[in-house]
């Protein structure tokens, strides 16, 4: 939580600009025309900074969930319940909560620049692609928290992986596992589920299927994300990737035994 104490202590130096900035400093409670100031005296807050990205994955996620959830036209209890829940997951305190909410808010308004929002992000990111990743799981957590896709959230979770350089075919196979993992599912269906988690088909080598499981559980690990700009309260969802590729990977083995 260093990154939010620091903001919240006011430390001048560094400004974070363009609409993440503006829109975080407005949920804080300090309309700066340029963005919110942050210090960069004591690292972390220049360009690419470990702390800088988490203040703009923090803003980016919670604003622009806001927006999927608006796309449809109709903000549902279960996109509110998500939202909530995915905060008490991260153990916000009541001063995050509140800027939470006020971004989520943001998010829904008619006028929010999406692609202005999607461009500075993908900049902060600085190509951390496990990082994109990430996001975008939220995002389609959101979309998936009514048990079904709409038209309209679907097209913008597309507009948002075409802003971030992420192809539609990965979209494709993230919607797919967000479905599925939304679904009751047998035990042959979970196993066939297994295998597009760690990406591999249900004929490759042990070899391969141990080599599939080691990279993505690197990538995912949540010390790394947290180095690369994941914000510390967002470690346990990090932690819940890790244990449904763990579980991937144990359910195959089992079967193959």
């Amino acid at each position: 939580m260093a990154w939010w104490g620091k903001i919240i202590g006011g430390a001048f130096g560094f400004m974070l600009g363009g609409p993440l900035g503006a829109m975080l400093g407005a949920a804080l409670g300090h309309n700066f025309d340029k963005g919110l100031k942050l210090s960069d005296e004591v690292g972390g807050f220049g360009s690419g900074g470990q702390e800088r990205v988490q203040a703009a994955f923090f803003t980016a996620t919670f604003s622009i969930m806001g927006h999927i959830a608006k796309a449809d036209g109709n903000v549902t209890q279960a996109e509110i319940a998500n939202t909530e829940a995915i905060m008490a997951r991260m153990q916000l305190d009541a001063q995050q909560r509140k800027a939470a909410i006020k971004l989520f808010n943001e998010g829904k308004a008619d006028n929010f620049p999406l692609h202005d929002v999607l461009v500075q992000f993908r900049q902060e990111c600085h190509r951390r692609i496990s990082l994109i990743q990430m996001f975008l799981e939220i995002q389609i957590s959101t979309a998936f928290s009514d048990q079904k896709l709409h038209p309209a959230e679907k097209n913008i979770l597309y507009k948002i992986a075409d802003e971030l350089g992420v192809s539609r075919q990965q979209l494709d196979h993230l919607f797919h596992l967000a479905g599925g993992v939304a679904s009751p599912k047998t035990e042959k269906a979970a196993i066939k589920e297994a295998y597009e988690i760690l990406g591999v088909s249900k004929d490759a080598p042990d070899a391969d299927v141990k080599k599939a499981y080691r990279r993505l559980m690197n990538q995912h690990h949540p010390d790394k994300l947290v180095s690369k700009g994941l914000p510390e309260e967002m470690m346990k969802l990090a932690n819940e990737k890790t244990q449904q590729i763990k579980e991937a990977y144990d359910r195959i083995k089992k079967s193959r035994q």
